[in-house]
């Protein structure tokens, strides 16, 4: 890496960033922070390297201050395994001994390490170079504000970022739809999806979509790694990413994902933890904007449990303006915290209610999901008794009128939380609503591939 980015500060050469985007940093986070760090053109070499001892106490650089040696110095410093740290003292003697004043020597002498036994470390190991420790500190920062890592919360993302991802998403799903099966951007890099909580649609989504961009996903079932119990989650993470370029997770715990994403070096997305479905929400946002032009300024009335797919709809309003209401049952109300901190954010319009008569009216959608989710199932018949005035019902639909959408996330049970009439009907929208998961995640995984 450190290599890398001198090749890019001191002399821009494009070899040094296809190394770094392999390494998974992007052109476009470099750009933003390279630029102020060029040195200007070199002139002559004595002034460059008394700008590059200055700037970095690097006599490497001078290889790379003449474009066809920089080879040679990488060929004469990769057998002795010395770091760019040391090079110093060594690489400086011979710059100003006479039989290495001539580039086209140096290319005889270093060339394939043939005469690199002459470099051997006698000075201390020096520090690498403040300014490129600065650059590396840098680039860490902006892949950290701009998300480019992980993909937790909808509530990581600005609004501009979020609405992005949403058009890439459209123009993505306009191309596979076309027929168009040349661009592939997945092309070569492989996905690790992580499976404590079996689910269709989530595998399914995940690992159509990454294969019809060109890559490979690799299924790990909730036998596969048991993690947190067979192997802790660092090791996990650690491993995983040395084998491939992205991991997609669907946990129970939401700590777990937290410590995935922690310790692993590539980007995580979340495919759902029992705190939230970030991933749900943008393919529901998705297919809003489809039916109805916009997700701003509308109405989306959640009926049932106050669940993981609530608190994503309140971390989505906490970045973009609508109205969203939660009607539940006193006591399933959706997470305290979340609901204030959605509230605080002062974007959107948040209401939790009990009633979902009323709650409905006006509503652009109405949207409902299972009332015991995986892990409650033996809650199911108490549940049943309690949540009976919440099942959407062509009555509710009548009460929000005419153009309301009705939304699900599946698997639904009808007959329960919705009737099988609301679910056929003309205005559900629960089909195309599924489609768009892999559309929306194709759009998460290039954003957060930096792709």
């Amino acid at each position: 890496m450190d290599f890398c980015l001198n090749g890019v500060v001191f002399s821009w050469d494009g070899f040094h960033l296809v190394l770094l985007n392999t390494a998974g940093t992007t052109l476009s986070t470099l750009s933003l922070v390279i630029k102020p760090f060029l040195p200007p053109p070199p002139l002559q070499l004595p002034a460059v390297y008394r700008s590059l001892d200055t700037h970095c106490n690097q006599g490497f650089l001078i290889f790379q201050t003449r474009r066809s040696s920089w080879k040679m110095a990488y060929a004469a410093l990769m057998p002795t395994k010395l770091g760019l740290e040391g090079s110093h003292d060594q690489i400086h003697r011979f710059r100003t001994t006479p039989s290495c004043m001539n580039v086209d020597n140096l290319r005889k002498d270093f060339v394939r390490g043939a005469k690199a036994d002459k470099l051997k470390v006698k000075a201390p190991i020096k520090m690498m170079p403040t300014k490129v420790l600065h650059v590396k500190s840098t680039l860490a920062c902006v892949e950290e504000k701009t998300g480019f890592k992980d993909f937790l919360h909808i509530s990581d993302f600005d609004k501009g970022t979020i609405l992005k991802i949403l058009d890439r998403a459209k123009e993505v799903k306009a191309l596979l739809k076309s027929g168009e099966r040349t661009y592939l951007p997945f092309k070569g890099k492989t996905m690790a999806m992580i499976f404590a909580k079996p689910s269709m649609r989530t595998r399914v989504s995940f690992e159509t979509g990454f294969f019809l961009l060109g890559g490979h996903a690799i299924y790990l079932g909730p036998k596969d790694i048991e993690m947190g119990k067979r192997e802790e989650t660092r090791d996990v993470a650690r491993v995983l990413s040395r084998y491939n370029d992205v991991i997609m997770a669907r946990l129970f715990a939401h700590q777990d994902l937290l410590d995935l994403a922690k310790y692993a070096s590539i980007p995580v997305i979340n495919g759902l933890t029992d705190y939230n479905h970030p991933c749900q929400i943008m393919a529901d946002a998705l297919t809003i904007i489809e039916h109805i032009g916009r997700i701003e300024g509308t109405k989306v009335v959640y009926v049932g449990d106050g669940n993981n797919i609530v608190h994503s709809w309140l971390l989505l309003a906490s970045v973009i303006p609508f109205h969203f209401v939660c009607a539940c049952p006193k006591g399933f109300e959706p997470d305290a915290k979340t609901v204030e901190k959605a509230q605080q954010a002062g974007v959107g319009k948040i209401e939790i209610t009990h009633d979902a008569k009323e709650a409905v009216k006006g509503a652009d959608v109405v949207y409902s999901d299972v009332w015991a989710s995986m892990g409650q199932k033996e809650e199911a018949a108490y549940r049943r008794q309690v949540f009976q005035e919440y099942q959407v019902d062509k009555e509710l639909m009548k009460i929000a009128g005419p153009q309301a959408y009705f939304m699900h996330c599946l698997p639904a049970e009808r007959g329960v939380e919705v009737t099988n009439e609301v679910i056929e009907a003309p205005n559900s929208i629960v089909f195309p609503q599924a489609e768009n998961r892999m559309h929306a995640q194709n759009a998460i995984m290039l954003h957060s591939l930096g792709l």
